[in-house]
């Protein structure tokens, strides 16, 4: 997850879990797993971060940002039970 994600997500007091593809063994597997099945097909291929909140893909950095920007992302975190707050 890119530092600015991940930052923003630790600023919200919440623990991602987080999969650094290029550092784990299979990560590549798993990169061009997330392309078969249309995840690089909802944003610019290679884009990541790839962000899933309460198991639903949300998006990359970009989708992440606007979401903090227009205010749903709290929301988003709180219905997820990832956010208590």
């Amino acid at each position: 997850m890119c530092h600015t994600i991940k930052t923003l997500f630790f600023d919200f007091g919440v623990n991602p879990t987080v999969y650094e593809l290029d550092q784990i063994p299979g990560g590549r597997e798993i990169e061009q797993a997330l392309a078969r099945h249309g995840v690089a097909g909802d944003f610019p291929a290679g884009d990541f971060p790839v962000v899933f909140i309460g198991g639903n893909l949300v998006g990359g950095a970009n989708e992440i940002m606007t979401l903090h920007l227009n205010g749903s992302l709290s929301a988003m975190l709180k219905r997820a039970g990832a956010l208590w707050l």
